[in-house]
């Protein structure tokens, strides 16, 4: 019987790429816009990880405004114009990823993203980083009828990339990731160096690591665990 190659699935933002600077940078373009303050980077960097939607709310009500769900809707369109625009001036690859991938890569395993960015832009980020043509599949929020934290969105994404979810592996930052990963009945590595409001430790993944250097003796522990927790036998 012919081998399955095991798979790793990355979230995206906060996780392969460190995006939060132009993420906020888009932000700071609406606000001013409307007449609104900037806010800082390190002070958002946190609610990056709910959302461009989210994100919009929270730089308007840090001055005391909110916004109707239409004009939410009208700024959110504009916000993602503008975002395409500069999606990489400042956005970057956290370090160790590349050598990660290719350690990987020689290792036999095949990599996938699951990412709640839609997947025009998320598919532009890794055009411009460089690395998108290392991946099977690239998949957003509006790949499917549904997205993280619905299983259905990893499990679909592990489909689309020719993989098997006993021989996958999940990679996040965020409480969102690891209840993906938990819904779908995968392990879970998070990273800690993310955008999360609740540190990743308290949010009991498989496995916290961090520097992308970790992530192969973190891996080598939970692939095997893939494929108990799947109910099979991992094949040769």
């Amino acid at each position: 019987m012919a081998s399955i190659n095991p798979l790793l699935v990355f979230d995206l933002d906060g996780t392969l790429a460190d995006t939060a600077d132009d993420l906020v940078a888009t932000l700071n373009v609406i606000l001013a816009r409307e007449g609104a303050p900037p806010v800082a980077s390190a002070a958002a960097r946190n609610m990056v990880g709910m959302g461009a939607r989210k994100l919009i709310v929270e730089g308007f009500a840090a001055d005391g405004r909110s916004l109707s769900p239409e004009r939410l809707e009208e700024l959110f369109v504009e916000y993602l114009d503008i975002y395409e625009k500069n999606i990489a001036v400042h956005s970057r690859l956290f370090p160790g990823v590349l050598a990660s991938l290719d350690r990987f890569s020689a290792a036999g395993f095949s990599f996938a993203v699951c990412t709640n960015k839609s997947e025009r832009p998320a598919r532009k980020l890794m055009d411009e980083l460089g690395v998108s043509g290392r991946f099977r599949a690239i998949c957003g929020q509006d790949t499917f009828a549904w997205s993280k934290p619905d299983a259905r969105a990893l499990l679909s994404t592990i489909e689309k990339s020719g993989g098997d979810p006993a021989h996958a592996v999940m990679i996040g930052d965020s409480r969102t990731d690891i209840s993906t990963a938990r819904n779908a009945r995968m392990p879970v590595v998070a990273v800690d160096f993310g955008y999360t409001d609740i540190p990743v430790h308290d949010l009991n993944p498989d496995r916290v690591i961090s520097h992308f250097d970790e992530l192969w003796t973190a891996v080598a522990d939970l692939y095997p665990r893939a494929a108990r927790q799947q109910g099979v036998t991992p094949r040769a």
